[in-house]
């Protein structure tokens, strides 16, 4: 079955004056989605949103054709959510908390209860630790067990947030492979600041700012619309602030103890600079640059 989430001019504004969303708009259907934006961009705000966890000023939301503005309650019933940190009751077992939230969630048969959590256990590679209180799990371990939790139920939605911050490279692989297993015959609504992850998991993605839906689509569709675009040069430390008044630099590196710049233009600037492919960190601070720069004149 086709799964589809549809946000459609979704607003929010915080009681602070923080314009959280402005006017989203997204379609997302089965597979894995990227939802690209630095911290403060509004990928929490939005996922909150979906959630049910805060109310809308204006816009809908839709899953599978039920707005979820007028039914909050309905998502609740095929959502599984790993917000960017959670916390554990210190006295549970990775068995027995699973159980509590099953419970929540209205698995109630004992049996079935008991065969989903093992089956769970055994996906997320934490069978051995099934007896282990989770509250001792290191980080990489806790985030395996949020993707249980978020798998109770069967849900048709998953939504993750920031999952790999923090996480060692090991950790890492073996989350993503976690969740491109799952992605398949559902949504996966990744949400990070981190190009890695979108890059390695995602067909489709979204870069969001202040709020705002920057650009989507594909990454390799957005990676040719800066096909022949992006130029780099080694530079010294000191002739940082030269180039960046003078060109569109949008990514500065070290590398080896050497300063390398990405500049976005349309010909080579000067001889010294060399043609470079893009990669999603060119299409992401690309956007954020134009988006910044729109938002000094606005």
């Amino acid at each position: 079955m086709m799964n589809v989430l549809k946000i459609q001019d979704v607003s929010k504004t915080y009681s602070n004056g923080t314009h959280a969303l402005n006017k989203m708009n997204l379609r997302i259907e089965n597979g894995m989605f990227g939802l690209l934006g630095s911290n403060g961009a509004g990928k929490s705000s939005l996922m909150r949103s979906i959630a049910g966890l805060q109310s809308v000023d204006s816009g809908t939301i839709y899953f599978n054709d039920v707005n979820l503005i007028k039914n909050p309650e309905a998502i609740k019933h095929c959502l599984g959510y790993l917000p960017q940190e959670f916390g554990v009751l210190p006295k549970l077992s990775a068995f027995q908390l699973l159980d509590h939230i099953a419970i929540l969630k209205g698995i109630l048969n004992k049996n079935e209860r008991k065969e989903h959590i093992e089956y769970l256990l055994e996906r997320t590679n934490l069978t051995e630790h099934r007896n282990r209180y989770v509250a001792t799990f290191s980080g990489g371990m806790k985030q395996r067990f949020g993707i249980a939790q978020a798998l109770l139920g069967k849900p048709k939605l998953i939504m993750v947030d920031e999952p790999t911050a923090g996480l060692d490279p090991e950790e890492r692989n073996r989350f993503h492979n976690l969740l491109s297993e799952i992605s398949e015959h559902i949504i996966v609504l990744l949400s990070t600041h981190i190009v890695e992850d979108v890059r390695e998991l995602c067909t489709k993605m979204a870069i969001i700012g202040r709020g705002k839906l920057i650009v989507e689509g594909k990454p390799s569709e957005l990676l040719s619309q800066l096909k022949g675009r992006v130029w780099k040069k080694t530079i010294s430390r000191s002739e940082l602030l030269f180039y960046q008044n003078r060109f569109n630099v949008i990514s500065v590196r070290l590398i080896e103890g050497k300063t390398h710049i990405h500049i976005l233009s349309e010909t080579s600037p000067d001889t010294h600079f060399l043609p470079v492919e893009p990669d999603l960190e060119d299409v992401f601070f690309s956007h954020s640059l134009h988006q910044t720069k729109r938002g000094a004149y606005a």
